[in-house]
């Protein structure tokens, strides 16, 4: 964090959660959906569409390899993630090597195979974690707290929820207020 005022350009994929004061005199570049602190920042917005609106390929905390399909489609000018860079670099005259989805997919696959091991988990490896052992160190002796404050507005999706919103302001009342 300490380099991000150094830095002369910086692009922001989603990315909300940063403390946008430390982007110094940075041309920013947002791609994202819901015109949250990022694209506040930003000199330039590239419109993403949301997750509902694009087929992705996730990797969940347990490691395992997620696809979604689009439900709706993105509305404006947003695009998905992968159409915005693929565009992108054609402009910037280092054109990426695919043109659709599929051809992306098989890209990634043939460099990453595990990511088109949909829906599984691979079996741990004891050597693994017994080498992560021999890497020495020292626990923090700090106590561990959670980064979230407010459960209920954790991302640009739920802050630009009027429901969500309702939910926060609940829970910090402790919930003295019946549901009608």
């Amino acid at each position: 964090a300490g380099m991000l005022g150094e830095m002369e350009l910086l692009f922001l994929l989603g990315a909300d959660e940063i403390d946008m004061a430390k982007t110094g005199g940075a041309f920013v570049v947002y791609i994202g959906t819901h015109g949250d602190q990022g694209a506040h920042r930003a000199n330039v917005i590239l419109p993403a569409a949301a997750y509902t609106e694009k087929s992705a390929t996730y990797v969940n905390t347990e490691g395992r390899v997620q696809q979604t399909n689009r439900a709706g489609f993105a509305p404006g000018e947003a695009r998905e993630d992968w159409a915005i860079l693929r565009a992108l670099s054609d402009v910037l005259g280092k054109k990426l090597p695919f043109d659709s989805l599929p051809q992306l997919r098989a890209k990634l696959y043939g460099e990453y195979p595990h990511l088109a091991r949909i829906d599984q988990v691979a079996a741990g490896n004891a050597e693994d974690i017994a080498g992560v052992a021999k890497l020495g160190g020292r626990l923090n002796k700090g106590t561990f707290t959670s980064p979230v404050t407010d459960f209920y507005l954790t991302n640009p999706i739920a802050r630009a929820s009027a429901v969500m919103a309702e939910c926060s302001a609940l829970a910090k009342s402790g919930f003295k207020q019946a549901a009608e």
